[in-house]
């Protein structure tokens, strides 16, 4: 028998919230009570979500109604609660199946965040397949996250690691992609959309000219999964990986998907509870996918509040979702530029919400900090993709990342504070 919280929850799942028939920004705002404060006095204007997106109340109180009433273990309990407990996780791992459009629930792996989602993949995937000299091929764009991985089990096996370089403008061409791949080429991991610059990868081109020449391919979907929709089974991608804190779910959760018939293949990544039907000390007999990668207790409410993250998404029209954000993108750009003395970084013809810029003569630190006096919420650093600032000549720079919740008040707020701050440095 379900509880009143599983019903509400359920219920979240079935129901489309009348934000999907126009997008109301300020109704969407009233549901994310960090927003409603004030910083050094001024309003909150929070521009970072690139780096982890504010909660809803939704996914708020399905964490709290789980640890108030329903926890216990998962799988491993036959009492009330666990039952009660197991249910919300595994029909959590439902959400994220038809979220990203997977065929198959079996397909979806727990892990911490696209970061662990990387490293199992090539660990458990692609480092048994290699041999001296084989090749793993990657992007300029990469977040550190989908460069490090790879060159441990290259330094590990004698493989190599090949970029594609970016342009100018910070774009990839897949015709590049296609050409650096060659007979050597084992495997290709490659950003949906970049964190830094805000550039949307040609993927479907990119995995068409990896498939072709028979090459598996991971997406790193940190970036895209708040902003558009994705269908794994459309995209006939190998590995498909996400965060939910970005999308505007909990910390220290996300999810993996991963064709069965690999993921049937892959040895665990890690040992211990869970991941076993069988353990003698002569020999492990491991559980079925996906529970042979998720070893030990696992994060429960971060699990049900990434489900909650989802239900809260699929109650916003996506398109009308992409409209919002790139009248914010487009405005945010051309009021920065029109002030004069500041170069944006990364202008490629197709972009997610992000914009990157530099001040001349300004450290982005201090541009940052100043921004932070203002009551302006932005990211100042390399943003964890120092190649991409390399290939700029640039140290850092500052990133006003947009998400739902923003306007063009926000925008307005933004250009404003970058004026205070030229005043200072003036």
């Amino acid at each position: 028998m379900l509880t009143a919280h599983e019903r509400a929850e359920g219920g979240a799942l079935d129901s489309k919230s009348d934000r999907r028939a126009t997008f109301d920004v300020a109704a969407i705002r009233a549901d994310f009570p960090a927003l409603d404060q004030e910083v050094h006095g001024k309003p909150l204007v929070y521009l970072d979500s690139a780096a982890s997106a504010q909660k809803p109340r939704a996914v708020i109180a399905a964490m709290d109604s789980l640890y108030l009433h329903d926890y216990a273990n998962v799988h491993r309990g036959v009492h009330e609660l666990s039952q009660r407990a197991t249910r919300r996780y595994e029909g959590a791992r439902d959400r994220v199946r038809d979220f990203i459009g997977a065929g198959d629930s079996r397909e979806i792996v727990f892990v911490r965040g696209t970061t662990e989602a990387v490293n199992l993949v090539a660990q458990s995937f692609v480092r048994p397949r290699l041999q001296p000299g084989d090749e793993i091929l990657i992007t300029g764009l990469e977040h550190h996250s989908n460069i490090v991985p790879w060159q441990l089990v290259a330094e590990a096996t004698g493989a190599k690691l090949v970029v594609v370089a970016i342009d100018e403008h910070g774009a990839v061409s897949a015709d590049e992609f296609a050409a650096k791949i060659t007979e050597r080429t084992r495997f290709a991991s490659f950003a949906h959309i970049s964190n830094s610059l805000g550039t949307v990868l040609p993927i479907e081109a990119m995995i068409a000219h990896a498939k072709k020449a028979g090459v598996s391919v991971m997406i790193d979907g940190a970036q895209a999964v708040p902003h558009r929709h994705v269908d794994v089974r459309a995209l006939d991608v190998d590995f498909y990986a996400f965060s939910s804190h970005k999308m505007y779910g909990p910390s220290g959760i996300g999810a993996l998907y991963g064709k069965a018939s690999h993921l049937e293949a892959m040895p665990p990544y890690q040992g211990g509870g869970e991941m076993i039907t069988k353990v003698s000390f002569e020999e492990t007999v491991y559980n079925d996918i996906p529970h042979k990668f998720e070893a030990g207790t696992p994060n429960i409410g971060g699990a049900i509040g990434l489900g909650a993250a989802i239900d809260y998404l699929n109650g916003i029209d996506f398109d009308q979702l992409a409209a919002h954000e790139e009248s914010l993108l487009a405005a945010a750009t051309t009021q920065l530029v029109d002030l004069g003395g500041i170069t944006v970084v990364g202008t490629a013809p197709e972009k997610a919400a992000v914009v990157g810029f530099v001040i001349d003569g300004v450290h982005p630190h201090d541009v940052g900090t100043i921004l932070d006096r203002e009551g302006v919420a932005v990211r100042a650093g390399h943003h964890c993709a120092q190649p991409v600032m390399d290939h700029f000549k640039v140290p850092a720079t500052v990133r006003a990342s947009f998400g739902c919740y923003n306007t063009m008040d926000d925008v307005v707020r933004l250009v404003a504070a970058v004026e205070v701050c030229r005043e200072v440095f003036r």
